[in-house]
């Protein structure tokens, strides 16, 4: 991130806070202020090859470099999440993340400010101005954005959780009509000019790791010509030109049980924008669908689908150096307990590439299967069990000596803990 976007985030934060304090005083006599501190400590198993954590083209958090199982402990993420409420109509949200697996061990996650009127004629409305991930994800909840029924997130929600974080503005508006209601909800943002990197070089991944202010995310090797003009990791919170990206999402919930999204995104960033530590500019955009269905007060269906394309670098004979397109879609069945609930998912993946650089030979294929069980055990703690399988295709992973054919086996026990003050 440019040095004047961070003191222009800072200042905008700053500035909310202070804006905040008269009218907090002037409408309440104290400010309240919601603490909610957590970890999750697991024990995973996992085959495969490393990690694209450890540089490698594994599609997991955990690998094995090879065929061998490997299973160890591990605190794979733990926070505090400050909600301060300066009123009955501003607060904020403030998130601190601890992940060995990052850049900076421990920093911040999201903080933006909120605000919430009173309703207008039918018409409620909100407003959130900071660093924040966009609303796509129909698996994560709460202020510490954490995974509902599993531990490992659908593909498109890894990427979202790795790549798709924005400093930016974002106002919604939601109304009922005729016993339906409909919601309208639009971002202008910046500091997300490197979304898509990932995807193009390392393609799609499953994993509970998020992105950061200022940390880095690792790049698989790169090819001949890529390694000389991409640096080998990407700051997913950036930005290289002026231009502002835009977000959409439409919401539908008629008088029935079931909820359909539709989210378009554009970062309007420069393809041929760099700085001198090799950090570009991809213009990427896409649309999503979600949709929630609830057949009964126990059973919940979930479903998302995601396209795009983006494109970095110069042309060379005419074609871009980086131009990949990239899907995926799940499906997943939830059976609600009483204090628990067991989730099945499915999920299919594909990149195709372009460009001048970035050929079909780094084209990916790939699918992946997750059964989950989810207990309550104490007001506090929840124990959540989880196997996922994931099969891939990518024959650029013969440059460094593998198979092109990767399957890959994690078995997740974790304990969450989670208090709030």
């Amino acid at each position: 991130m440019a040095r004047a976007t961070r003191h222009a985030l800072r200042a905008a934060f700053v500035a909310a806070l202070v804006v905040a304090t008269p009218l907090a005083h002037a409408d309440a006599a104290e400010g309240d202020t919601n603490i909610i501190g957590y970890a999750n400590v697991e024990v995973s198993g996992a085959d495969g090859e490393a990690s694209w954590l450890k540089n490698g083209f594994g599609k997991g958090r955990f690998g094995a470099n090879g065929d061998d199982f490997r299973i160890r402990p591990y605190l794979s993420e733990a926070g505090i999440v400050l909600t301060p409420h300066f009123n009955w109509a501003l607060g904020a949200v403030i998130s601190g993340i601890a992940q060995v697996d990052q850049q900076h061990p421990v920093a911040l996650s999201e903080a933006y400010a909120t605000y919430r009127p009173l309703p207008m004629g039918g018409v409620k409305l909100q407003v959130r101005a900071g660093l924040f991930w966009p609303s796509i994800s129909l698996e994560h909840s709460g202020p510490e954005w954490a995974v509902r029924d599993s531990v490992t997130p659908s593909a498109i929600n890894s990427w979202v959780g790795e790549e798709v974080k924005v400093a930016g503005i974002e106002a919604g508006a939601s109304t009922m009509i005729a016993g339906q209601r409909f919601a309208l909800t639009a971002g202008l943002f910046g500091d997300n000019d490197t979304a898509g990197t990932l995807l193009a070089f390392r393609g799609w991944a499953l994993h509970d790791e998020k992105a950061t202010l200022f940390s880095h995310q690792p790049l698989p090797p790169l090819n001949g010509f890529m390694r000389f003009v991409q640096a080998p990791y990407t700051d997913p919170i950036e930005r290289l030109n002026a231009r502002l990206g835009f977000y959409l999402k439409l919401s539908w919930r008629p008088p029935l049980p079931f909820e359909l999204q539709y989210f378009h995104y554009d970062n309007r960033a420069n393809p041929q924008a760099f700085r001198a530590d090799l950090q570009w500019g991809w213009d990427t955009h896409f649309d999503h669908l979600g949709l929630i269905v609830d057949p009964s007060a126990t059973l919940r269906l979930t479903a998302q689908a995601l396209t795009g394309r983006t494109r970095m670098g110069f042309p060379s004979n005419g074609v871009i150096w980086v131009d990949t397109r990239f899907r995926s879609a799940f499906l997943m069945a939830t059976r609600r307990f009483e204090r628990g609930s067991v989730s099945v998912r499915g999920e299919a993946f594909d990149t195709r590439n372009d460009g001048s650089k970035l050929l079909p030979f780094d084209d990916e294929h790939g699918w992946s299967a997750m059964i989950a069980a989810r207990r309550q055990i104490a007001p506090f703690a929840t124990l959540v069990a989880e196997a996922l399988h994931i099969d891939s295709h990518r024959d650029s992973q013969q440059r460094i000596g593998l198979d092109p054919h990767q399957t890959q086996t994690i078995v997740r026990l974790a304990l969450r803990l989670r208090g709030t003050l």
